[in-house]
């Protein structure tokens, strides 16, 4: 069945590191978790269980992940936030994947999101039916998280509206829910808590009031630090995610990858790495994680349309659509990063060179 499934969770992808970091334990756990924090870490940054190598999950700042997991040891919720593509998704769901073995309990923030999908609402046939009962109640993932003493996520939190993100002020305090309706209230259990995450750059936010980030602790991921890490996350990533995709297609060269990862930190910065040059920087953010999708879109191209392996052409079309996301503004600082920077960088460069000025012919 797992074989017909779009995208596994990560508790059910990584399953055998989980089960032998919970058989190798030696360390106090704490209640509602799977496994003592030294190894939800390890889960987390990569290491050894036994005989089980546990493959790194986030590649970057390894006091961030320690203060991460340390928060959640406490009442206090976690934020994690940071620029697009900083892997805030990626680790909110792994943690709570090695505490729990469970990253379902999901509540996806946006401009529609309800005050009832951060508490409850009613099947309301069953309401009008046979009025109030707890067998009418819709529970929310963070109604379920506090009823198990598990953990729930809420997704860029920053999207919902203002009323909705008050509506975790009172649970994060009291850790109750109370239900009017009912005249009862649910006290959470132990090792309930929240892992939230918010985008820095996202133009639809809604500012968050201070009373609701004083019941988080903040946790900011930053952008890869150098070239060699950002090229190591995505030769990771393109790997795991073609191991679960039929792309009939060979994984990137080494020299794929630095062209990539190296046009978009050098249009992220508005320089090039040397500092020499100046360039003009496009609109999008052009985010690792949109440099693993373009990878694995060349992928896709090669492999369907072509001979396997990924070549100028295919990757050139992905540039294209990864930059230029507001048509005149991003062609023209696109343009001129084509002839001031990538025609000048010799032979090495100029297949890619070539390939990405025939689309804009």
């Amino acid at each position: 069945m797992s074989e017909q499934v779009l995208r596994l969770p990560a508790e059910q992808l990584f399953q055998n590191e989980i089960e032998a970091l919970i058989a190798a334990e030696r360390d106090a756990v704490p209640a509602g978790w799977r496994m003592s924090p030294r190894s939800v870490r390890t889960y987390i940054c990569g290491g050894k269980a036994g005989n089980t190598v546990i493959t790194p999950k986030y590649i970057g700042h390894e006091r961030l992940v320690e203060i991460a997991i340390a928060t959640l040891v406490t009442d206090r919720a976690l934020l994690l936030i940071g620029e697009p593509g900083t892997a805030k998704s990626w680790l909110s769901e792994h943690l709570a994947a090695a505490i729990n073995g469970d990253s379902t309990k999901v509540i996806q923030g946006t401009a529609g999101t309800t005050e009832e999908q951060i508490r409850y609402s009613w099947n309301y046939a069953m309401l009008i039916a046979s009025g109030p009962s707890q067998e009418a109640m819709l529970k929310s993932p963070v109604f379920h998280a506090m009823e198990t003493g598990t953990i729930a996520r809420l997704e860029e939190i920053s999207r919902c509206a203002s009323e909705v993100q008050d509506a975790l002020i009172s649970i994060l305090s009291e850790k109750r829910i109370s239900v009017p309706e009912l005249s009862m209230e649910v006290a959470a259990r132990k090792g309930f808590s929240v892992i939230a995450t918010a985008n820095t750059r996202d133009k639809g936010v809604n500012e968050m009031s201070a009373a609701l980030k004083r019941r988080f602790n903040i946790v900011v991921l930053p952008a890869p630090a150098d070239l060699n890490t950002e090229m190591e996350i995505v030769r990771t990533r393109v790997e795991q995610l073609a191991g679960n995709l039929d792309l009939h297609a060979a994984l990137p060269e080494k020299e794929t990858i630095e062209k990539v990862c190296t046009i978009f930190r050098e249009l992220r910065r508005g320089e090039t790495l040397d500092k020499s040059q100046k360039v003009k920087t496009p609109g999008g953010v052009l985010s690792t994680a949109e440099a693993i999708s373009l990878l694995c879109n060349s992928m896709a191209l090669s492999g369907s349309f072509g001979d396997g392996s990924i070549t100028d052409e295919d990757l050139a079309a992905g540039l294209q659509g990864a930059v230029v996301k507001e048509e005149e503004k991003d062609l023209v600082a696109w343009k001129e990063y084509l002839d001031n920077v990538m025609k000048k960088r010799g032979s090495r460069w100029a297949g890619l060179y070539g390939a990405c000025k025939e689309l804009n012919r």
